[in-house]
């Protein structure tokens, strides 16, 4: 069994940028990094994680909403609500960086589990803007390209002082 890299990667790694290639085996490493990802994303204290954010270039993400938890493999947006609504969002892989972000309230998206079985899951409110922002993960789409620019030069300079305070 390979290992996964257990670090979630972060602002400015290439991976988060790169599109993720669609499975095409579903065998037990699939399984194997479902599981991984959903005990990085528990331990990081998320609600989702895609395969990107630990350096995986594959269809894969996992999430947790109430008492529910998802992975869901070549996920596609089949529908989308045409009500969207702002809100500020969070990311594992830009720590402590919070913007605001205009989705869709409700999605239907469908895939595959990891053992191949066909899902579909229809979204709405909070579940639904879990699963478009991973979704955006694995289309090498963050919360900065998502935001307005000002948000964004203000979420750049944060990041910066923050990295400059480190030093």
């Amino acid at each position: 069994m390979e290992k996964v890299a257990h670090e979630i990667r972060t602002f400015g790694d290439p991976v988060l940028k790169s599109r993720a290639t669609p499975v095409k085996e579903f065998d037990e490493s699939l399984e194997h990094l479902a599981e991984e990802m959903m005990r990085v994303m528990r331990e990081a204290e998320g609600v989702g994680l895609a395969a990107n954010q630990i350096g995986r270039l594959k269809r894969i993400f996992v999430a947790a909403h109430e008492d529910e938890e998802y992975a869901i493999v070549n996920p596609v947006i089949e529908e989308r609500s045409e009500t969207t609504e702002k809100d500020v969002e969070g990311c594992l892989s830009i720590p402590e960086t919070r913007v605001e972000v205009e989705r869709s309230t409700a999605v239907t998206v469908s895939g595959q589990d990891p053992s191949g079985e066909p899902v579909r899951v229809e979204a709405e409110g909070l579940l639904a803007r879990i699963f478009q922002h991973e979704i955006d993960h694995l289309d090498g789409v963050l919360i900065l390209d998502r935001t307005d620019r000002e948000s964004r030069k203000n979420a750049m300079r944060e990041m910066r002082e923050r990295m400059m305070e480190r030093r």
